[in-house]
C-alpha cells in the first residue's frame, strides 16, 4: 500500500524534470569561451514582455518564460550580435556553442530552431548575396514556419534594404492569425513606396526627458529626419554627430528626432551628454521591438528617413549620402 505514493511521487519528479507544463517555454545551454557574463533576450512579435537578461554562468545558462502561443525571442549577445530561438508553449530546446562563433550555434528540440539551425550552417561561408538567395528560397521551401518570417525581416528588411521583395516573400507566408507577419507586410508596402513621395506615419512618443515628441515636428519643417541608433554602433553615433554639424548650419529649418534602441537608456544619456546632442531622442527599452521603431520601418543600425515638406524622399542613406541630401534640399 505504501509503493504506491512512492511510485506517483517518482513519477511526478520524472515528468517535471524532463520538460515544462503546457503554459510554458525554456532552454537551456552552453557556451564555450564564455565563463562568465549576461545577455539580454527579447521578442519583436511580443511573445516576452520588454527586454529580459540572462546570467552566464561557468557557461551554462537558462530561461524559461510564460508561453501561450508560438513566438520569436531574440538573444542579444555581448558583441551585440543577435540570434533567434523559436518558442512554443510546452516545449523546451537546449543551445550550444562557440562564444567566438555565435553564427555556427545549434538549437536543438523544436522543428523550427533545427531549420534555423540548418540555415545557419548553409550560410557559414556565402556571400551576403548568396545568403539573401538562400533566405528567399527557405522561404517559398517552408511558407508555414515562422523562422521564414524571421529570415525577411534580417536579410530583406534589415541587411540592405529590399522591401519589394520583402513584400512579395511575406505574400508567400501562409501562417495564420499572425499579427507580426501582418505588421511586417504593412511596414514592408509602406516602405517599398517610401520613395515616391508618400507620408511619413504619424507617431506619439515619450522622450529621454519625459517630453512628448509628434511626427508633426519633422513633417512641418523643410527637412526633417528621423534617426536609428545605439551606442555599440560607431557608424550610428558618427551619424548623430554629423546631424549635430548640419542642425547648427541650418537651424529651425532641420528638424531631428531620434530613436535609441540600447536596452539601457543610462547607457543611451551618456553618449547624448558626452556629444551634448540636443534634439529629442526616444529609448524606451525594448531595443527593436520599440513601437515606434515598428510604426517608422526603421531597420538597421544606423537608420534613417528624410522628410521634405512633409514627404518622404530618402530611407537609409549612409553618413556622406544623408548629409549632401540634407544640403541639397535646405539649399534651394
Amino acid at each position: 500500500m505504501k509503493s504506491a505514493p512512492t511510485f506517483l511521487l517518482f513519477f511526478l519528479l520524472t515528468l517535471f524534470s524532463c520538460g515544462t507544463d503546457s503554459r510554458h517555454f525554456k532552454f537551456d545551454g552552453r557556451f564555450l569561451h564564455l565563463n562568465q557574463g549576461e545577455f539580454y533576450i527579447y521578442s519583436p512579435d511580443g511573445g516576452l514582455d520588454g527586454l529580459d537578461t540572462i546570467k552566464v554562468e561557468s557557461g551554462r545558462f537558462a530561461f524559461e518564460m510564460p508561453c501561450n502561443r508560438p513566438c520569436i525571442l531574440m538573444l542579444v549577445f555581448p558583441n551585440f550580435s543577435e540570434q533567434p530561438i523559436f518558442a512554443e508553449p510546452g516545449k523546451s530546446v537546449s543551445i550550444k556553442g562557440d562564444a567566438s562563433h555565435l553564427k555556427e550555434m545549434e538549437v536543438k528540440g523544436t522543428k523550427d530552431n533545427e531549420l534555423m539551425t540548418k540555415f545557419r550552417k548553409q550560410i557559414a561561408n556565402a556571400s551576403p548575396p548568396e545568403t539573401k538567395k538562400y533566405a528567399a528560397l527557405f522561404v517559398e521551401d517552408h511558407p508555414d514556419s515562422r523562422v521564414g518570417i524571421y529570415l525577411i525581416s534580417k536579410y530583406y528588411m534589415q541587411t540592405d534594404p529590399d522591401f519589394k521583395e520583402a513584400k512579395r516573400l511575406l505574400g508567400v507566408m501562409t501562417l495564420d492569425a499572425n499579427n507580426y507577419l501582418n505588421q511586417l507586410k504593412q511596414t514592408a508596402a509602406n516602405l517599398s513606396k517610401a520613395s515616391s513621395n508618400s507620408k511619413l506615419p504619424s507617431f506619439k512618443a515619450k522622450d529621454m526627458e519625459g517630453n512628448t515628441v509628434v511626427s508633426t515636428t519633422l513633417t512641418t519643417a523643410k527637412v526633417g529626419i528621423v534617426t536609428l541608433w545605439a551606442s555599440f554602433s560607431y557608424d550610428s553615433m558618427s551619424m548623430q554627430r554629423e546631424l549635430k554639424n548640419l542642425k547648427r548650419k541650418w537651424g529651425s529649418q532641420l528638424q531631428v528626432v531620434s530613436v535609441n534602441i540600447d536596452g539601457s537608456k543610462q547607457e543611451a544619456q551618456k553618449i547624448i551628454d558626452r556629444d551634448t546632442i540636443p534634439w529629442p531622442n526616444v529609448c524606451d527599452g525594448n531595443m527593436m521591438a520599440s513601437p515606434l521603431v515598428q510604426t517608422l520601418g526603421l531597420a538597421s543600425i544606423p537608420d534613417n528617413i528624410i522628410t521634405h515638406n512633409g514627404k518622404i524622399v530618402a530611407h537609409g542613406l549612409n553618413i556622406q549620402q544623408m548629409r549632401e541630401k540634407i544640403e541639397e534640399l535646405l539649399a534651394h
